[in-house]
């Protein structure tokens, strides 16, 4: 069993990203946290305290859709975590690696939405590899509607570790379903079927039905 925490930006980032994944790490056993920094919706929508629950409530059914143990769902200001001094949101992500003691921890790539670059930044210092840090594993995953928008000399997301979700996929997507205000036709990415496309995609990249790509950004095993 391995502790594993996943710190997402925005409600759905960690679905659309890696919602397979999720779902394989909780059939194997593994203990899922999932943390969302941001409100969600304030930018887009402010003042909307209704749409902010309704948000939250589709991210708690994706969740258990996904086996999770527990989504912990914050309240930082949506689409400004710029505005975030650096050094609190360091904080809030290393109090939940001193709390949960997670193993593997994955988080956004930092890409096209600031958010995620300002996320990836504390992350990483919050797993920084000291004596004594728990965290021995630490990945980059990609949110489908960011990580394609990027510029092409402003994103280092080459993949080097995937994950055979041929088994989760379908969970997946019903997952990503529960998110009702944001899902999209096709052909956006946030379609069902540009999801099932990608998998197939990075599936065949390394010979398997389906996969999700990440990056590894650094792994310690002790032999």
């Amino acid at each position: 069993m391995t502790r594993v925490l996943v710190v997402a930006a925005h409600p759905d980032d960690e679905v659309l990203g890696m919602g397979g994944t999720i779902a394989v790490h909780a059939d194997r056993g593994d203990v899922v946290r999932v943390v969302c920094v941001t409100d969600g919706s304030s930018s887009q929508y402010p003042g909307d305290h209704a749409l902010r629950e309704r948000k939250n409530a589709e991210a708690q059914r994706a969740a258990a859709v996904l086996g999770v143990d527990s989504y912990v769902h914050l309240d930082l200001p949506d689409m400004r975590l710029d505005t975030v001094p650096h050094v609190e949101l360091n904080s809030i992500i290393e109090g939940h690696v001193r709390e949960f003691t997670p193993a593997v921890v994955y988080t956004a790539q930092p890409d096209v939405n600031l958010d995620h670059r300002a996320l990836f930044d504390s992350v990483a210092v919050a797993v920084r590899p000291l004596p004594g840090q728990v965290v021995r594993r630490l990945l980059t995953y990609a949110t489908t509607s960011s990580i394609e928008w990027t510029p092409a000399p402003t994103t280092w997301f080459r993949p080097n570790w995937c994950v055979d979700i041929t088994g989760t996929l379908e969970r997946k997507l019903a997952a990503f379903a529960c998110f009702e205000t944001e899902v999209r036709e096709h052909p956006h990415p946030r379609s069902e079927r540009a999801l099932r496309a990608l998998a197939e995609y990075f599936g065949a990249t390394v010979g398997v039905e389906h996969a999700e790509p990440f990056v590894l950004v650094r792994n310690l095993e002790r032999l």
